[in-house]
């Protein structure tokens, strides 16, 4: 006999909440999987100088590929957050891990397919994004059902500071790889290591019945219940929901055109700087900062301070102060001074953990995973003009200060339209909810 679709959908994604032993566990497992989805996601930024030279692209085809995962990034953004509300955001992870980490292990097999070059790292890259689309909705779906509001905020940055730990692990372990051992090196490490967590989840933490219920439910759907329904009406009536797209598309934009772009400006600005300085510094520093903006904002908000403004501190410093630092980039000639500010704009960055990603938790707890879909997508897509554009104004104008520019102009509009608009009511609740 078959249950019912809603005991279905509560057997696959679950409601529960974890433990603290759970919460601990599952809290370290997630901060190693986002550290090794940047590995991967950043191998091919760091390689792009010494791919350019064996491939002969100059910065407009250097953008193309670069900008080329966004392409793939942004299509699947929703689809992550509605399997993760749908099966559980664990299991939507584990899958797409172990997809991505055998594609980045055999990116320097696609690169030596033939001799067209471009179109093949296009292609791997396109892919990639396709693949890692859905794992910060998944994430974001996961940590909703099964983190309580009080500790949200801390773990997320927690998890999210993974992303500055795998930056800077492929930023160092890379230059050297790249010195010693040539760039396919970085993809096969980057690869193998994902392949490697994606064993240690599957035999640890999620059961191989877990994982066959959610296949099956890929494989055959499940009628849609009504209370799993989205509200999107509902939702986007609120100039709140859209403050918060629109803020998280500002914070992604900024974010992956310097995530994208740094490398190659320290290499061409400071060629005699070592690369293993300007790859780890700046992550370094992301990392405690990502750490102690969670903690503060959960502990402000313990204090009485109301969540709102909380949030909207937690952007004044992400995407307003850390552009002050970006903006400043383009006016130094000082590789020491390049790389602080470059360092104090990536670390401020991590204090949009605590600000948006999870004020659109606050927002809509139950269907967080499609809403932080929603706002990714577009953040990608605006990452794709962004990236892209980054390069066309470097060859155009041959000045670095245009792309630190462009960082300040996206970052100020997405706060300005948080500050006036966001807010932390919940908006997913049906009119009869809200009234009671």
């Amino acid at each position: 006999m078959q249950p019912p679709p809603d005991k279905a959908h509560q057997d696959t994604a679950g409601d529960a909440q974890w433990s603290r032993p759970e919460c601990q566990a599952w809290t370290g497992t997630l901060l190693l999987g986002t550290c090794l989805l940047y590995c991967a996601r950043v191998s091919m930024p760091i390689c792009t100088v010494s791919m350019s030279q064996d491939f002969g692209w100059n910065k407009k085809e250097a953008g193309i590929v670069l900008s080329s995962f966004f392409w793939g990034y942004c299509l699947t953004q929703i689809l992550g957050g509605h399997l993760g509300d749908r099966i559980g955001g664990e299991k939507v992870i584990l899958l797409s891990a172990s997809a991505w980490g055998f594609l980045t292990a055999a990116t320097p097999l696609l690169a030596h397919l033939g001799g067209a070059h471009l179109a093949f790292m296009t292609f791997s890259r396109v892919l990639t994004g396709l693949l890692q689309g859905v794992y910060f909705p998944a994430l974001t779906s996961l940590l909703s059902q099964k983190v309580r509001e009080s500790e949200r905020a801390f773990t997320y940055s927690t998890v999210g500071a993974g992303s500055q730990f795998g930056t800077l692990v492929t930023g160092a372990v890379g230059s050297l790889l790249l010195d010693w051992c040539g760039w396919q090196s970085v993809f096969y490490l980057s690869g193998g290591l994902t392949l490697l967590w994606v064993c240690y989840v599957y035999r640890y933490l999620l059961s191989k019945q877990d994982l066959i219920l959610a296949l099956g439910v890929l494989a055959q759907g499940l009628p849609m219940a009504r209370h799993t329904r989205v509200p999107w009406r509902q939702l986007f009536r609120k100039p709140s929901v859209w403050a918060a797209v629109f803020s998280q598309l500002s914070a992604a934009c900024s974010f992956f055109i310097l995530l994208s772009w740094l490398p190659t400006f320290f290499k061409e600005t400071f060629p005699s700087s070592k690369g293993w300085v300007f790859n780890v510094v700046p992550w370094l520093v992301a990392i405690p900062a990502s750490l102690f903006s969670g903690f503060l904002s959960d502990h402000l908000i313990s204090q009485g301070y109301r969540t709102i403004t909380v949030r909207k501190f937690m952007q004044v410093m992400g995407l307003g102060l850390s552009s002050v630092f970006a903006l400043c980039l383009g006016h130094t000639s000082s590789f020491c001074k390049s790389v602080f500010f470059a360092s104090a704009s990536i670390g401020l960055q991590t204090f949009n953990h605590s600000g948006i990603s999870v004020n659109i938790q606050d927002l809509a707890p139950s269907c967080a995973g499609v809403l932080f879909g929603v706002a990714n997508t577009a953040g990608a897509l605006a990452g794709v003009v962004g990236v892209g554009l980054g390069g066309y104004l470097i060859e155009t104008t041959g000045s670095w200060t245009s792309v630190f520019n462009l960082v300040a102009v996206v970052s100020s509009l997405g706060l300005c339209t948080f500050l006036m608009f966001g807010k932390a009511q919940r908006v997913d609740l049906s009119p009869r909810q809200e009234d009671l």
